[in-house]
This record gives C-alpha cells, structure tokens and sequence, in this order.
C-alpha cells in the first residue's frame, strides 16, 4: 500500500489522528509556500521530492539510533505547519543542510537564501504529514503512515509531492 493510501485510510480510521482539516492545513502551507515563490507549483513539488528523500534518510538513522518511540516522538514534537528553525537542525547537521540546500538549488532553479527559507517550514509539514497515521488510543509507536514512508523501497523516490497532489484530489 502506497504512501497516499496510508495517509487516507489514517484519516478514514477514528483511532488515527489524520483528518481533512489537518490535510487541508498541510496544502494550504504547501500553496502559500508555491504562490511566495512566484507561483511555480513543478520547483516547489521537486524541492519538496527532495528534501523528502532527505528526511527519510534522517529519519531511518534516527530509527536506528533511538527505535521506532525515539522518532515517533520527534515527529510529534516537530510537526506543524508554521516555521520550526529547531525541527531543521534537529534533524539535520549543519553540513547536511548544505548539502540539501544546494542540491534543491541546482534541481529547482530556486536561489539558495529562498530553500533556507522555505525548510523551517517544509520540514515540519512532512512531519505534520507522516503524524496523520498517529494511533489515537496509544502510546506505542504505531503510525502506519511513518512505517510506510522509512520503510519504501529504496529506490529514491519520495515523492511527497505526488502525495499533495494527490492529496489535493481526494479534498477536491
């Protein structure tokens, strides 16, 4: 089962915290972020395919260093949909927002003071989305959303864009 489809059967599930409102305010962030950067919806999509490809990465090693509790917590104390500089730098080290920075410069075309910008607040809102799965009736790391998403394929491909999109349609 997809990313996407997680993320709907987690706001079609009374025990799970996703719902319409909190995927509506996650768009909403997302297109107001799109609209403050002139309006180019496919750069803001692939920016955001790539930094998601990121905070998997972050997130699998942060799994690894403090099981599956450790980064359910993280995401519950980081996501959001409003700038969070703290939820960055606690994921990432200096040299990796560098890197992340750069890379989504070179791919999108977008100035490299524009992604600093835009990452306190799209790393909360991929955070906020990976919460939607986040079981009601427990303390227990048990997000079926967040499993999907560190536990993909490994091809590369996060495509947290495709999931807005589609995301988009389903409230549409």
């Amino acid at each position: 089962m997809g990313l996407f489809d997680q993320i709907v059967g987690a706001i079609n599930n009374p025990n799970q915290e996703g719902s319409n409102s909190q995927l509506g305010n996650i768009l909403g962030t997302v297109q107001q972020l799109s609209g403050n950067l002139g309006g180019d919806a496919g750069a803001t999509q692939a920016a955001m395919s790539i930094l998601g490809g990121h905070v998997r990465s972050a997130l699998q090693q942060k799994r690894e260093e403090s099981g599956s509790t450790g980064v359910q917590e993280f995401i519950n104390q980081f996501a959001g949909t409003t700038p969070n500089p703290l939820a960055v730098a606690s994921l990432f080290s200096s040299s990796q927002i560098t890197d992340i920075v750069q890379s989504i410069s070179e791919k999108t075309g977008f100035d490299i003071s524009q992604i600093q910008n835009l990452l306190p607040t799209l790393v909360p809102v991929i955070l906020n989305l990976l919460k939607t799965g986040n079981d009601q009736n427990s303390d227990q790391a048990s997000n079926n959303v967040l499993n999907s998403f560190l536990d993909a394929d490994g091809d590369g491909d996060v495509d947290i864009a495709d999931v807005m999109g589609m995301a988009g349609r389903f409230l549409g």
